[in-house]
């Protein structure tokens, strides 16, 4: 399937400066399908090593690290020949060999000339280890989500509808066909964007099929807690990843740790949530006190929300029938005000964006706030259809002054008094 890092992925690749790449993100977002993609289109050959599944391939590694030599063995034991500038390395799951991570240095340094990717699924929490040395300044980095709204639009063949949206998006002119796009935007909150879901879908239509490929990822997760972390920290953290669903069914979405379990508290749970940030199954929205750039300085990292890396899989959590979304009319109260947070803090991410939320003293509380390259800061707020009136989005523009307002909506697309009216379904088109 067709993903937009592959253009970020052929810039590596014509880079004068080019290093190492590390290419990160959660399990089973595409990560290996999308290097070995690009390899064959862009290389001459692929050298294709998981770290995981041979035992020979990391005792290459604890010899030395001398570069030609591993390359000699590599090729070796792979009976591909590895050329310099035309063959593309890929290391998956680097994180299971320690020693092949730290080699990534000894590469940028003596042999530049040699293409190497490497994948983890797990590289935020395995780098936590004391035993690695992460080669530091030695790699460029990338992290690969799951597919944003437009990515799924390409892969069920709707390439037209996001050139329309794209124009629509330009100038703010209502999109003509604002219903079916609200309607691919529901399938999408119910699908998501992992590729093996998608796939799913693609091929079978079918909803049934793809709640059983989104129970078998979240399983997947549940196995990689246990293999990764404790027994002690295994039972903490899946009791955090668990609380998710809830903690979104709140009115208010503040991360609770009480809800985790009746008299939790920070200190006993801090890490689970980090390690799941780590492993990219959660983003975490800071809240901020103040609408000023650099928005990181008004941060209070303690109060904070909690949203799931694929909104296919926070339905599949919400144990929510497909056509209970895809049916019945979009608002924002309930599970579905859920679904859209998670979904705008998802494709957000997916952008690049490091977004927060702005409450002042309890009074007043944006859903999400953003900066901007040019120093500017941007609040965002999610507002049902039949409610575009937002006291609370007054109070911020008054004491703050922003240059404009994104107003998230069901609504189509519309430019009145520096509210910038965005339908749910042209978040992809958000930038910072």
């Amino acid at each position: 399937m067709e993903r937009k890092i592959v253009n970020q992925l052929i810039n590596w690749k014509h880079s004068a400066k080019r290093l190492p790449l590390l290419l990160y993100g959660a399990r089973q977002v595409g990560k290996t399908y999308t290097l070995l993609t690009f390899g064959k289109e862009h290389y001459k050959n692929v050298a294709y090593f998981s770290m995981e599944e041979s035992e020979e391939i990391p005792t290459i590694f604890s010899r030395d690290f001398n570069p030609e030599r591993i390359i000699r063995e590599l090729s070796a034991l792979s009976s591909v020949s590895i050329l310099p500038e035309d063959t593309l390395i890929v290391f998956d799951e680097i994180q299971a060999c320690e020693k092949a991570l730290t080699s990534l240095k000894y590469f940028a340094e003596r042999a530049p000339q040699y293409h190497i990717c490497a994948a983890g699924s797990l590289l935020g929490v395995a780098l936590k280890r004391d035993k690695f040395s992460f080669p530091v300044g030695k790699v460029d980095m990338l992290n690969l989500h799951p597919m944003d709204f437009e990515e799924f639009l390409w892969a069920i063949e709707k390439k037209d509808v996001c050139s329309l949206i794209r124009e629509s998006y330009e100038d703010f002119s209502p999109l003509t066909l604002h219903e079916t796009a609200m309607g691919l935007y529901k399938t999408y909150l119910v699908v998501g964007g992992m590729p093996q879901v998608v796939q799913e879908y693609v091929e079978k239509r079918d909803f049934d099929f793809v709640a059983a490929t989104q129970k078998t990822l979240n399983n997947s997760y549940i196995a990689d807690m246990a293999k990764y972390a404790t027994p002690h920290e295994t039972t903490r953290i899946m009791a955090a990843w668990d609380s998710v669903p809830a903690q979104l069914a709140k009115e208010n979405h503040k991360f609770q740790y009480k809800v985790i379990k009746s008299g939790a508290r920070a200190n006993e749970y801090e890490t689970s949530l980090d390690w799941l940030r780590a492993a990219g199954m959660i983003h975490k929205c800071i809240h901020v006190t103040e609408g000023n750039y650099p928005l990181v300085a008004y941060a209070k990292n303690e109060t904070f929300k909690v949203y799931m890396v694929d909104t296919g899989l926070l339905c599949s959590k919400f144990d929510i029938a497909a056509n209970v979304v895809i049916n019945t009319p979009h608002n924002f109260d309930g599970f579905k005000g859920a679904l859209a947070e998670n979904y705008i803090m998802q494709a957000l991410a997916a952008n690049g964006i490091t977004a927060y939320y702005w409450s002042n003293n309890g009074k007043a509380e944006v859903d999400f706030v953003f900066q901007t390259h040019d120093g500017n800061v941007v609040p965002l707020e999610a507002k049902s259809a039949d409610n575009v009136r937002s006291k609370r989005l007054r109070i911020f523009r008054d004491v703050y002054k922003p240059a404009f307002v994104y107003r998230v909506s069901a609504r189509n697309f519309g430019h009145e008094n520096g509210i910038k009216s965005v339908p749910l379904y042209a978040m992809f088109c958000v930038k910072a």
